[in-house]
């Protein structure tokens, strides 16, 4: 069985949906619970890494130190190792900031579903194979990426943010859009303070079931979406043969 090493950056985050194809292809998932302290593992052993999501930002070194030992992390992985790497949200960022590229305050957050268009670039690389050109996706993100590493290809945009994907390579994609969000995880919200709170704030009051509602017709199609993302990338990467 392959193993996926996940870096972790909250309580209750998790890899959704792909933990269920992680399941259908023998993957075993192992977390690395950062924001506990937990020192990243040596990387030699694993197949895949997943890096999630996160309220930190990728600049705050100082406030979370741990920061640094990720983006080393992840060059090792990326740059000296070449094996497959997904991340999301923050994982995306980090893998910009690691590569050498920049991440600032969004000139425009993004809270909710929105829409992300394919780049010229995304309608042509095997990571989005047979992905519809223009998507409704889940997003929940304060900073964007503003300048994509040397040599990486962005593969999507949005009407706020340029860079909604990235590719490096074969073995490397990154998305800003929570492809992993699943009708499970925004139900888990619900019992969550914090998340109610936070949604509160930005989408108003009742902003939890604003959302709810918003999201839930549309996660068929997001479903479909990350599968179709998830079959090409095991395959254009290696992960899968």
């Amino acid at each position: 069985m392959k193993r996926a090493l996940i870096f972790q950056h909250m309580d209750y985050d998790h890899p959704g949906r792909f933990l269920d194809y992680f399941a259908e292809d023998g993957i075993l998932p192992e977390f690395v619970r950062l924001f506990e302290g937990q020192p990243i593992p040596s990387l030699a052993p694993y197949d895949l890494l997943f890096v999630l999501g996160g309220a930190q930002d990728t600049w705050q070194e100082d406030q979370f130190p741990y920061l640094a030992d990720e983006k080393a992390a992840i060059r090792e992985w990326v740059w000296d190792r070449a094996k497959p790497y997904l991340g999301v949200c923050l994982g995306h960022q980090l893998l910009a900031t690691a590569m050498g590229g920049e991440v600032a305050p969004a000139d425009a957050k993004e809270v909710g579903v929105f829409d992300v268009a394919m780049t010229e670039a995304g309608a042509e690389h095997p990571f989005f194979k047979g992905v519809v050109p223009r998507q409704r996706v889940m997003q929940w993100h304060h900073a964007e990426v503003k300048r994509a590493p040397q040599g990486a290809l962005v593969l999507a945009q949005s009407t706020n943010s340029a860079i909604q994907s990235l590719a490096i390579e074969h073995h490397a994609l990154s998305t800003q859009f929570h492809c992993e969000f699943s009708p499970q995880t925004v139900a888990t919200w619900s019992s969550l303070p914090g998340y109610v709170s936070v949604l509160e704030r930005e989408l108003g009051a009742g902003g939890y079931e604003k959302l709810k509602a918003e999201c839930y017709p549309q996660m068929p199609a997001m479903a479909k979406t990350a599968k179709q993302i998830w079959d090409n990338f095991k395959v254009v990467s290696g992960l899968k043969t």
